[in-house]
């Protein structure tokens, strides 16, 4: 399997790769390319938050203890004292912290249903719908960030798929196919839960077709091939 720095570092290139060839293309603004960036390399650690010792879990929660410490605080700052509102922030960033940090890492497994295809696809379908239908975001940057999200993700599931094969003498080691995984029999009850979602979430997702075909537009890719070479190296082809 491979390490969090490899996970990390993989999946920032390639993000970074995509989000520039988009960007170039003229498909995404400035913002959108960070953010597409962002969400691909957030997508890259996203697997591992079932494996409760990782280190994208213990951030991850670290940092939504905080978010949920401050939202507390923001939402009841007129109505409490100073010392109530600090024994507010310690109880509510304790409660994420290690209350709900104990009882989601008990209830998962290390590669479990978390660590699979369609709950990474409904993570990415569920930012996409977030962003269009509640941040009223184009319909094109929706899908993009949805389609990042998942991306970051594949490319985790591919890494520790490549990581299973052992390449001194070309076989496959115990861990060998439990990272990309579309089914599992011992967990059928929440596959059979991770579909259904999945198709719900595929029935109210924005419309695709248009997005498809703004893809297909020659126009933007044709920006693309004028500004792919330096034009010193340009101008010397002509």
């Amino acid at each position: 399997m491979a390490n969090f720095n490899t996970h990390l570092n993989v999946a920032f290139m390639v993000s970074g790769t995509m989000s520039l060839t988009v960007y170039k293309a003229g498909l995404l603004n400035d913002s959108g390319f960070l953010v597409c960036v962002a969400l691909g390399t957030i997508g890259g650690l996203l697997p591992d938050l079932d494996s409760d010792n990782s280190t994208p879990i213990k951030l991850g929660f670290n940092i939504t203890s905080f978010i949920f410490a401050f939202g507390l605080v923001m939402h009841w700052r007129s109505e409490l004292s100073l010392l109530s509102l600090m024994a507010l922030w310690l109880a509510g960033y304790g409660f994420m912290r290690y209350v709900v940090f104990y009882v989601f890492t008990n209830m998962t497994v290390h590669r479990g249903v978390i660590h699979s295809v369609p709950y990474m696809a409904i993570l990415g379908l569920g930012l996409t719908y977030l962003n269009y239908f509640v941040l009223q975001l184009p319909l094109t940057t929706s899908w993009f960030y949805g389609l990042f999200l998942f991306g970051g993700a594949m490319v985790h599931l591919t890494l520790d798929e490549l990581y299973s094969v052992n390449l001194s003498n070309m076989k496959m080691k115990r861990s060998s196919g439990t990272a990309m995984k579309f089914y599992q029999h011992d967990d059928k009850w929440w596959y059979c839960l991770l579909y259904i979602i999945l198709l719900l979430l595929l029935y109210v997702a924005p419309p695709f077709e248009p997005f498809w075909q703004q893809l297909r537009d020659p126009a933007p890719w044709a920006q693309l091939k004028v500004g792919i070479l330096p034009d010193m190296i340009e101008s010397m082809r002509r």
